[in-house]
């Protein structure tokens, strides 16, 4: 039997990853220090969904996770414990390098030493691109786009770091794949592009579908930051998933090399255009609020998927209205999980 061991493994990805391979007839082991809101219910469905092993400690801990991954030793072990919002980076950075910097080489080091046999994937972001200033944006219909790059944005562009949460996830990004240089363990990093689905308890500062969703099930306002015209590739978690799954077949294909990962052209939203498609959906109006732009916000970010396609056979196959309609029925469904909002 296949084993994987899954930090932050009762976040909205951990939970939905450690369901499906637990579902393939994997040995699931999830970390989790539980301190983000959501995390416990999460932990609780995943563990009536399937038989896995859980520990409590945090990625910090360099001590714990060598025991842990001393004790696992998983054939994969997929890193998505993190701090996530870039606003908690500006106002609290050497938390946020601590977690995703110090932590992340936490865990290539325990399986360095102790499970170096391990298929290591990191979750990375869109953000280790930065603002692409020297990428042209134009205005076409009411939306951003890439004035030349049609196939969206490939894993040659220059990494410019932007902002804490960028810095930091990037040191983690280019840890991961120097590991697979200079150590040979199998290491992958994955720039993951707005992933949205069910189980994500997303709020203002991160995970923008799942809060623009939740908002407008429950009559909450929503605010714009920017002007609204800001597109981005999404991609539902039963997709990122199925990646994680294709990686882990091809171990060899995949280490050492940077995907980016995300909807693709062919799943591109914009902020306005995703607040039209809940209006029409649920039938409501929905109160807006107008900010300035954020630090370190991309008017456009696309991922070009060709990578992805040739080196691991894998594209998404859920459409971007079809994946945010389940969110949405999943929120309607389950609206006492956000009493917290009431």
């Amino acid at each position: 039997m296949k084993s994987i061991l899954i930090t932050g493994g009762a976040g909205f990805i951990g939970v939905n990853s450690a369901q499906h391979f637990a579902s393939q007839g994997w040995r699931v082991t999830v970390v989790d220090n539980l301190s983000r809101r959501g995390t416990e219910d999460n932990l609780h469905w995943l563990q009536a969904q399937a038989p896995i092993a859980f520990e409590r400690a945090d990625i910090r801990d360099a001590a714990a996770m060598e025991r842990i991954v001393a004790a696992v030793r998983p054939d994969v072990l997929l890193h998505l414990a993190a701090q996530v919002a870039v606003t908690t980076s500006v106002v609290n950075p050497r938390e946020d390098f601590d977690i995703n910097a110090l932590g992340t080489f936490n865990m290539l080091e325990a399986v360095r030493l102790h499970s170096p046999e391990t298929f290591f994937i990191t979750a990375s972001t869109n953000k280790v691109y930065g603002k692409m200033h020297n990428v042209p944006v134009v205005e076409r219909n009411g939306r951003y786009e890439y004035e030349h790059l049609t196939d969206g944005v490939s894993e040659d562009q220059p990494l410019d770091f932007h902002s804490p949460y960028g810095c930091s996830k990037g040191v983690a990004d280019q840890y991961t794949l120097d590991y697979a240089r200079i150590y040979g363990l199998r290491s992958t990093a994955f720039r993951q592009s707005c992933i949205y689905g069910t189980r994500q308890f997303g709020i203002e500062d991160q995970g923008w579908v799942a809060w623009f969703t939740i908002a407008a099930v429950l009559g909450k306002p929503i605010t714009i930051y920017g002007d609204g015209k800001q597109i981005r590739d999404v991609l539902h978690v039963k997709d990122l998933v199925r990646a994680y799954e294709a990686a882990a077949a091809r171990p060899d294909e995949a280490s050492g090399q940077a995907f980016n990962i995300g909807g693709g052209p062919g799943n591109t939203m914009s902020l306005l255009e995703l607040l039209a498609y809940l209006k029409d959906e649920l039938r409501i109006d929905i109160p807006l609020r107008w900010d300035d732009w954020r630090p370190g916000d991309q008017p456009v970010f696309v991922c070009n998927l060709a990578k992805a396609r040739e080196r691991l056979g894998w594209q998404p196959q859920i459409g971007v209205r079809e994946g945010v309609k389940d969110l949405a029925q999943w929120v309607s469904q389950n609206q006492a999980l956000f009493a917290w909002l009431q």
